[in-house]
């Protein structure tokens, strides 16, 4: 195991303490799998909630109303249908990864760049719900409410990807025994 996979792999199970032992006796290869089942749990959470994003953009383009909309709408909805199109794919390529390199005894590093491309499916996601809100409500109530929710909504989303774990980490950190 390389030191860069080793760190990676940390990195990826967030139940790992800072002296690295986590109270689990388990090989390298049990961690690398318990890891690759708890990044394919969290992959499943974020797929299903983009494919209902998704299905829902794609309705709207064949709605009356739609022709209806101005450039700035148009805009908006354009870029949601790629930043959709862009999440699904990210969610989409630890899968892939994985058919590639799962024999190849190369686990760590499948590991490492899933964990990356769920990160990055994260960000994704933040930026989809952002703007999907922004255009729902700058389409049915006005510009300003849009961009309100919009910069609200990404205010709230910060907080819960960023700021909730990085306060959560600060607090095992500084009491490493705590259960809850």
């Amino acid at each position: 195991m390389t030191g860069t996979a080793n760190r990676a792999t940390e990195d990826a199970d967030e139940s790992t303490s800072p002296g690295g032992g986590d109270g689990r006796d388990e090989t390298p290869n049990e961690r690398y799998d318990r890891n690759w089942v708890d990044i394919l749990q969290e992959l499943r959470v974020t797929q299903t909630g983009t494919q209902i994003i998704s299905g829902f953009l794609l309705t709207l383009a064949f709605q009356q109303r739609f022709s209806e909309l101005d450039t700035y709408q148009t805009v908006v909805y354009i870029i949601l249908v790629f930043l959709a199109a862009s999440s699904t794919g990210l969610s989409l390529a630890p899968v892939s990864l994985h058919r590639d390199l799962f024999r190849r005894r190369e686990k760590g590093r499948m590991v490492a760049i899933a964990n990356r491309l769920l990160q990055a499916t994260l960000v994704v996601v933040t930026i989809l719900t952002t703007g999907v809100v922004l255009f729902i409500l700058d389409v049915v109530v006005s510009r300003t409410a849009g961009i309100a929710a919009g910069f609200g909504t990404l205010l709230f989303m910060v907080t819960l990807l960023l700021i909730v774990p990085r306060l959560a980490r600060s607090a095992q950190d500084r009491n490493p025994r705590s259960d809850t």
